[in-house]
């Protein structure tokens, strides 16, 4: 499976011999939540008709993210998990998940 990951970059070739893949560990620092713009969307596809709540666009270490999802779960009263830091929400809990982000500071940049 490892080998099989592809990379995001996009990149195939490069002429350039000071030429470096940007670092997929680099320590990402967490923003604060007046500086970040997040969205929220339901989607169906791929799930078996379940509607998931996704929340996306947060910029920060994993281990906030997993902490955010934790509580954003908690107040929504139902499951879900976050990976890639992108936090899914089991359920059509958009308005909720708003009205949380927004009283925690957050900014939001779309609802679809």
């Amino acid at each position: 499976m490892a080998k099989n990951k592809s990379t995001d970059f996009g990149i195939v070739y490069s002429t350039d011999p000071d030429f470096k893949l940007p670092e997929d560990d680099a320590v990402m620092e967490t923003q604060s939540p007046a500086l970040q713009k997040i969205k929220i969307r339901l989607e169906t596809k791929h799930r078996g008709g379940k509607a998931v709540t996704l929340i996306d666009g947060y910029i920060g270490t994993d281990e906030d993210a997993q902490e955010l999802g934790k509580k954003l779960k908690t107040f929504c009263g139902t499951g879900g998990s976050v990976k890639d830091r992108v936090i899914l929400v089991q359920g059509d809990h958009r308005d909720k998940a708003l009205v949380w982000l927004l009283k925690m500071g957050y900014q939001l940049s779309k609802k679809i």
